[in-house]
């Protein structure tokens, strides 16, 4: 029997919080040794919090590099400060990875690796009878903001199972709400389901006794796909090679410590909590919620392509189609260190 402990309102309304405390300074530039870093306070993002946290970044970047971080809760805010010229590297999903290639300069905002894959579920409130995709007509549904890595899944899903929303002349309402208010509405009975990432899914599961109808990578080829993407601003990664090689070295060898230390993730991320938004979660939600997550550096390019194209067909990327062959920036690590020598 799980242990129930239940997350108080405090911690909702911090984390909600975290989305009015950026500020953007487009007057900003990159420069030689400074790194300027994005992510959100989410178990996916575990790679720069735990990065940053246990100091990983700092040691393979050196004593002369300054390292900034900031914390979002939004891919749309992230992409409008890389856009600013405010961030420099960011941890984003798929959703805001791929707007950020198609609608920046020249498509100057690109992939460099993967973070995360998976993590993401669909969950039932415990007064809703949804059994399978028949039971969505009528109901409603909640995901993050339009476009957001869940949205696109959520209304796919409905369109591969010959549902409509309700904007589109169906029967399915869909919520388009941040995560502490899908949380807020499970708690008051608002909505009948959620489809949400980690830890939300597993907080929704575990302390409101929601219902798992199915973890998103059952839906995808060999149950992969990247949710969370390594993305960065050309312009700073051209202008610092060397710097930004050494920082993908530190994010494997991250990546390499968090498989192989997941209790102590489990604190780092815990200790994460407590120090920026005042409260953590229980271990066991942590624990749940990162056996929920593969965190892995690679990119899984096809589920990205497999991405796209459901966001085009939701019209998520404008009616003149569009071109990925150029959204992975590759490193050619012989001349780095051929320039380094």
């Amino acid at each position: 029997m799980k242990t129930r402990s239940i997350i108080s309102a405090s911690i909702v309304g911090v984390i909600l919080l975290t989305v009015f405390g950026i500020s953007l300074n487009s007057g900003e530039t990159t420069h030689e040794n400074k790194i300027r870093i994005a992510y959100f306070p989410n178990i996916g993002h575990a790679i720069p919090i735990v990065g940053i946290e246990q100091g990983f970044f700092e040691q393979s970047l050196g004593n002369q590099t300054d390292i900034e971080t900031r914390v979002f809760d939004s891919g749309p805010q992230v992409i409008e400060s890389l856009f600013a010229n405010s961030i420099d590297l960011a941890y984003v999903g798929p959703g805001p990875a791929i707007n950020g290639f198609l609608n920046s300069e020249n498509h100057n905002v690109k992939i460099l690796a993967g973070a995360a894959s998976g993590g993401a579920s669909f969950i039932v409130h415990p007064n809703s009878e949804i059994n399978s995709a028949s039971d969505f007509s009528g109901k409603k549904i909640a995901a993050p903001q339009i476009g957001n890595t869940q949205d696109v899944s959520l209304r796919h899903y409905l369109s591969e199972n010959n549902l409509k929303t309700a904007e589109k002349g169906g029967s399915v309402l869909v919520y388009n709400i941040a995560n502490p208010d899908i949380y807020t509405l499970f708690v008051k009975g608002d909505i009948d389901g959620a489809w949400v990432a980690e830890p939300w899914a597993t907080i929704l599961e575990t302390e409101l006794d929601g219902k798992r109808l199915f973890y998103e990578e059952e839906l995808w080829t060999d149950n992969q796909f990247a949710s969370v993407l390594l993305i960065g601003n050309v312009d700073y990664i051209e202008n610092n090679p060397i710097l930004v090689s050494n920082f993908l070295k530190s994010h494997h060898e991250t990546v390499h410590w968090i498989n192989t230390n997941p209790v102590e993730t489990r604190i780092v991320f815990n200790d994460f909590l407590t120090s920026y938004l005042g409260q953590s979660l229980s271990d066991e939600i942590v624990d749940t919620a990162l056996s929920n997550i593969l965190i892995t550096s690679d990119s899984n390019s096809d589920s990205v392509h497999s991405f796209a194209e459901k966001a085009d067909a939701l019209g998520y990327l404008g009616r003149n189609g569009y071109d990925l062959s150029e959204i992975f920036y590759y490193f050619d690590t012989n001349s780095i260190e051929e320039d380094n020598t």
